[in-house]
């Protein structure tokens, strides 16, 4: 009988599958390697796990037990873990063969899930720390009575933090600090039956995020639809383990740039969608703003973004992927999407569309080796008649905890946000309600210190409210001043490192992805 591992056991044991790779893979590599043979172990152990069931039931029927019919994935003849397991010289071929004969074995389902690995490179990847890789993985059992799909969902999402920490600035490309996702999802409140977008997903965080969201208020998850592109093959190949892993069936994640080449389509207009959740890209300079200026799609509904900066151009994508009625949005941005002067003319016919709902700011450190602060941006199709002409201003900086160098959203941070999202009301020191006349007498700028007023204490008022002292009033106008000139100053050192890396490294090819999180865009 398979014992069942804890969850505690069963996260360190993945872990120690890194331990192999060390000195032969750059720590941000690991994630290439190990999760495509995690995949390839569990497939292979459920495999024998409804193989036995079957004996059981037909009364040791081989053939009945082998049908195709009788499982979810189908495992070809030397292509099982097992056959690989026994193989001594050249292991990285034999890996790559059983992959691929596993992928066209299940057309449809999982064709180049397994990713892109360099298996065969013996240089870097010796047979004997293959062998030492492979036999790590055989000391467990992976099939569903010793490791539940939950379980192992939660596994996979452990190891992909572990490897963003251990991979630095790299974890920006695709992974999302999880704390601030379940917010974004409690914002937006999937239900069931519903469709979840992500146009720039990763490793599909933000879609287990939503389906996990349904799942604690006990909707039925299993009828929603999960869709996202990435432009990355491995991170895509990640994404739909992660999915399979978790045990979704109706989802769909494609490859592919999603500003050049968006593959949700219904005809020739774009897919609509309940819900989309995105982080991004930050202000990628390299994007092809001709076509967008045409764009057969009819996405440029707000303008033409700057070649520097493609923040609007996925804005007006994900805008125009929300359903007429239902559609709704949370993204994740840096600051200078509320005020830079470059988008003004796009803000001001954002603002003037009344699609926005809430602008939410963020504490400092919640991206990977970055201090800078972000902002949550939800839009409506249809916000609620209570809501219309008018935006909520959070100022959450201070909603925020730190622990081990890393900043995350504890419960009751998430909650306190949360609260104030759902009562749209003034509250002294976090939020503030602005109508569009006001946003107009600023210049249709969203900078959240415009509307709420933090205290030189670091708590937050409504801004304009009651009369402040001069010396507060004065030291809130140069607080003010100096955010607005840091994030242009943050501006300018970004497009100055984009520049450095250029001039030593070669142009990025179309299956290179730019970094994501903060501060860079995505």
């Amino acid at each position: 009988m398979t014992a069942p591992i804890s969850q505690q056991e069963l996260e360190g044991y993945l872990w120690g599958a890194a331990t192999h790779l060390r000195g032969h893979v750059d720590a941000g590599d690991y994630k290439q390697f190990v999760f495509p043979l995690l995949f390839f172990k569990r497939l292979s152990d459920v495999y024998d796990e409804e193989f036995s069931s079957d004996m059981t039931e037909s009364g040791g029927d081989e053939a009945y037990a082998t049908f195709p019919e009788q499982h979810r994935f189908v495992i070809p003849d030397g292509a099982h873990w097992r056959d690989v397991r026994a193989v001594t010289k050249n292991v990285g071929k034999a890996i790559r063969d059983a992959m691929r004969e596993i992928e066209s074995a299940n057309p449809g389902r999982l064709d180049g899930i397994f990713g892109d690995a360099p298996w065969t490179n013996r240089d870097r990847l010796p047979d004997e720390m293959l062998k030492n890789l492979v036999e790590h993985f055989s000391g467990r059992c992976l099939d569903r009575k010793a490791v539940p799909e939950d379980e192992l969902g939660n596994a996979y999402e452990f190891l992909i933090k572990k490897f963003a920490d251990d991979s630095g600035h790299t974890a920006q490309e695709f992974y999302t600090n999880r704390t601030l996702v379940h917010l974004m999802v409690q914002m937006l409140a999937p239900k069931s039956g519903e469709t979840i977008y992500d146009p720039t997903c990763g490793t599909g965080g933000m879609l287990i995020s939503a389906l996990a969201e349904v799942k604690r208020m006990g909707g039925e998850w299993r009828t929603l639809g999960l869709y996202g592109q990435e432009i990355n093959l491995m991170t895509s190949a990640i994404a739909r383990m992660n999915l399979l892993l978790h045990g979704v069936e109706d989802f769909s994640i494609e490859r592919g740039d999603t500003l050049a080449e968006p593959r949700f389509l219904a005809g020739d207009r774009l897919r609509s969608f309940d819900v989309a959740l995105a982080n991004p890209p930050y202000s990628i300079k390299q994007w092809n703003r001709d076509l967008w200026s045409a764009d057969p799609f009819g996405r440029n509904t707000l303008g033409l973004p700057p070649q520097g900066r493609a923040d609007y151009a996925f804005f007006q994508h994900i805008l125009a992927s929300l359903a007429p009625k239902s559609g709704r949005c949370a993204i994740l941005f840096p600051h200078g999407v509320l005020f830079r002067k470059e988008e003004a003319e796009m803000r001001e016919a954002l603002v003037r569309r009344d699609l926005v709902e809430c602008v939410l700011g963020l504490g400092p450190g919640l991206f990977y080796n970055s201090p800078m602060e972000a902002c949550v941006v939800i839009c409506r199709t249809q916000k609620p008649k209570a809501r219309k002409g008018r935006i909520l201003f959070i100022d959450g900086v201070n909603e925020i905890a730190r622990e081990r160098a890393q900043s995350f959203l504890k419960p009751s941070h998430q909650s306190r946000v949360l609260a104030a999202y759902k009562a749209f009301s003034d509250e002294p020191g976090l939020a503030a309600v602005a109508d569009l006349a006001a946003i107009e007498k600023q210049g249709f700028s969203l900078s959240i210190p415009l509307y709420v007023a933090r205290s030189p204490a670091g708590g937050t008022v409504a801004a304009g409210e009651g009369s402040e002292p001069e010396s507060l009033a004065a030291a809130w106008a140069k607080w003010k001043t100096d955010g607005e000139a840091f994030w242009w100053q943050m501006d300018e050192v970004t497009a100055m490192l984009d520049g450095l890396d250029q001039g030593v490294q070669e142009s990025p090819t179309q299956n290179q992805r730019p970094k994501r999180g903060l501060p860079r865009e995505h």
